[in-house]
């Protein structure tokens, strides 16, 4: 069972342990696992047509936040689970949810799935009385996926972490790349044309696209800068350091996120360097 709210207002971001509504069609239960990269915590989306006992549920969260797994699970019949991308606070949990709900996984990656097929990009989901359709957004991660659901003409986006509900997002050099997340950030205006937007982290929108062309408009923004302190260096982007122009382009930054903002730089430092390449 979930929590009850403490008043007869309806819940609002951040509210742990309660199911709190966003559409006719999507809830969202907030998992307790706040931080630098994480926000208020994982937000594991809860997905059902109006009058339906089965749902989809999607990001169980890290490992470890069994009252979490509990109550999700205690929700409803799982016809489904789906993972936006590989990181652990949203993959950590499946193994727990498995034991709790037997539900089949489905994820981009072959890596994460359990009695179902990796998904594939353009391809219609329908479970739930939901309509879902995958559409592949790499850039933050390679295996990142946004899902575009469709109900009675309501359209909502889930973007993981492709696009967060507040601040911006750290692209993973690892396996992730600023032109890919540029062409998802493209992709996502245009296939989320009103579309919510129920993100993996921070706070619910009720429009996509102004908040996914700020987010282009930002990149593009950082993008000019980081050209401008190269010149100021006058130095190329293949041979920059990432942390020497962190110090200058996060200069009024708290120290701590600085790490981070070194994935977003080695990233541009990447895209501006096969830029000058291709010139």
């Amino acid at each position: 069972m979930t929590d009850s709210p403490t008043s007869s207002e309806p819940p609002t971001h951040p509210a742990y342990g309660v199911l709190r509504e966003v559409t006719p069609f999507a809830s969202v239960m907030l998992c307790d696992n706040p931080g630098t990269m994480e926000l208020d915590g994982t937000n594991t989306w809860v997905l059902r047509a109006p009058g339906h006992d089965e749902i989809v549920v999607v990001d169980p969260g890290p490992k470890g936040k069994k009252d979490h797994l509990d109550r999700v699970a205690a929700l409803g019949r799982v016809e489904l689970l789906l993972i936006t991308h590989r990181h652990h606070d949203h993959t950590g949990g499946i193994k727990g949810f498995r034991k709790r709900t037997g539900a089949p996984v489905r994820a981009w990656s072959s890596k994460f799935c359990v009695d179902a097929p990796p998904l594939d990009d353009r391809e219609v989901i329908e479970a739930a009385g939901l309509r879902i359709t995958v559409l592949h957004t790499p850039g933050h991660t390679a295996d990142s996926v946004s899902l575009l659901v469709d109900h009675d003409g309501d359209r909502a986006v889930l973007t993981g972490d492709t696009i967060l509900g507040a601040g911006t997002t750290v692209l993973d050099p690892a396996d992730g790349g600023l032109r890919d997340y540029m062409n998802s950030l493209n992709r996502l205006i245009v296939e989320g044309s009103d579309a919510a937007l129920l993100p993996g982290h921070g706070t619910d929108h009720d429009d996509l696209t102004p908040v996914a062309r700020y987010y282009k408009s930002h990149r593009e923004g950082r993008l000019d800068q980081i050209r401008e302190i190269l010149a100021e260096m006058k130095t190329s982007a293949a041979a920059a350091k990432p942390m020497k122009v962190v110090k200058r382009a996060y200069a009024d930054v708290d120290k701590k996120l600085w790490p981070a903002a070194r994935m977003s730089v080695k990233a541009q430092l990447t895209y501006l360097a096969q830029e000058q390449e291709n010139r």
